[in-house]
């Protein structure tokens, strides 16, 4: 096996998955994430790096220039944690040389090239899968594989001349708290690259606009012998609700540029209910429409019923293509190092968000570069061998570039 794959072998047995629960009273918000930044800390000094933890999880660290020449300083950038949707423990991945066809992931489950056609165009490639009991964990952990791949690389091969590199290591991306005390200022890099795609050769400037909804429904519970003109079913209010926001804007109808409201969860009784949303648009006026329109339903429903009903709306983050657009020298770095690889560069919006999306406007712009992996988040995730190894040459062909470059940005 190589380097990046026991690195990301070593990785993924950690079970790092975030606790939205957690969010609001410790950082990071799971054990795990501050067992692997200590792993990750090691491997740094190894490679004779000094790197910190600090109190909330974030590991930095920095490979000091070898070159005389005053060059921008960039940084690279994964998170630490996995998804919380579902079982963080991987359980006994499994490597195979993909000849064709569907793989068997367990008896009951398998990669079905009906399903994801994408397989049809991996053959001969080392796909990592699951056993079909839990997610891989490649988000992000094959971006931490490369980025720390990479560092190996430019410190073996001293001849590769580059200013300061900055490295972070964030926690808690995934339930989208992690970079809210990112310290820019300190980080000190001039831009950054959050090693956080999907497939070869993904480059992503432009994200969603998002925001989260708590809603909280007031039901009124009678006996449903004597309910005529009495009962408020609070779950009825939420079905109410949801069919008013309409079909269309959901992510199963939706691709490209096209925003979405999107229930995440639903807890009720008659008496009581709550729903989560997530809200996304990359417009933003279209966004303000869509926050707007669910709180005038709300206050329809509230009305219409005399009923109590609280919504709790708040922005998670911004499309970082409002940032980006106006620092098109920070693109065409990582495009031209993935044509130097002959890389076919695919650039499309994020249907989601990295910590690029938040740091990019906290002052640090940063878009988003693939890491090969696909289906990420559950049981039908893997990713090629090959493809993490080409996210970690990307990464040292960025620091060739910005090495022929002499202008400060």
């Amino acid at each position: 096996m190589t380097d990046i794959c026991n690195r990301f072998l070593k990785y993924i047995a950690i079970d790092t998955k975030s606790n939205p629960e957690k969010a609001s009273e410790i950082k990071p918000t799971s054990e795990g994430q501050l067992e692997l930044a200590k792993v990750l800390k090691d491997e740094l000094r190894d490679l004779g790096l000094e790197s910190t933890i600090n109190e909330e999880g974030f590991l930095f660290s920095t490979l000091k220039a070898n070159i005389d020449k005053d060059l921008p300083k960039v940084g690279f950038i994964a998170h630490m944690d996995t998804s919380p949707e579902m079982d963080g423990k991987i359980v006994d991945p499994q490597i195979i040389k993909y000849k064709g066809g569907d793989i068997k992931l367990n008896d009951n489950i398998y990669l079905k090239t009906s399903e994801f056609p994408v397989l049809d165009n991996l053959v001969g490639k080392t796909l990592i899968t699951t056993r079909g009991k839990s997610l891989l964990g490649a988000d992000d952990k094959a971006g931490i594989a490369a980025i720390m791949n990479a560092l190996e690389f430019l410190v073996n091969n001293p001849e590769i001349k580059h200013g300061d590199i900055k490295i972070a290591f964030t926690p808690d991306e995934e339930i989208g708290t992690g970079c809210d005390s990112f310290d820019v200022c300190s980080f000190g890099a001039d831009f950054a690259y959050t090693i956080d795609g999907g497939r070869l050769g993904e480059l992503e400037y432009e994200s969603f606009n998002a925001a989260d909804a708590k809603i909280y429904i007031k039901g009124k519970s009678v006996h449903p012998g004597t309910a005529k003109n009495t009962m408020i079913n609070s779950i009825s209010l939420a079905k109410e609700l949801d069919d008013m926001l309409g079909q269309v804007q959901r992510p199963e109808h939706t691709e490209g540029y096209e925003g979405f409201y999107h229930m995440v969860s639903i807890k009720g009784s008659v008496e009581d209910t709550q729903l989560n949303y997530i809200i996304r648009d990359f417009n933003k006026d279209e966004f303000q429409i869509k926050k707007a329109f669910l709180s005038d339903c709300i206050e329809f429903l509230n009305k219409k019923y005399n009923n109590n009903i609280k919504l709790d709306l708040s922005d998670t983050y911004y499309n970082m293509g409002d940032i980006l657009k106006d620092k098109q020298e920070i693109i065409d770095y990582a495009r031209k190092a993935m044509e130097n690889l002959g890389i076919e560069v695919i650039c499309q919006p994020i249907r989601g968000g990295t910590d690029g999306s938040k740091l990019s406007f906290m002052g640090l712009p940063c878009p988003n570069i693939f890491t090969g992996g696909y289906n990420f988040h559950g049981i039908y995730e893997f990713i090629p061998i090959e493809d993490m190894e080409m996210a970690s040459k990307v990464i040292v062909e960025i620091t060739k570039e910005i090495s022929k470059n002499n202008k400060v940005i």
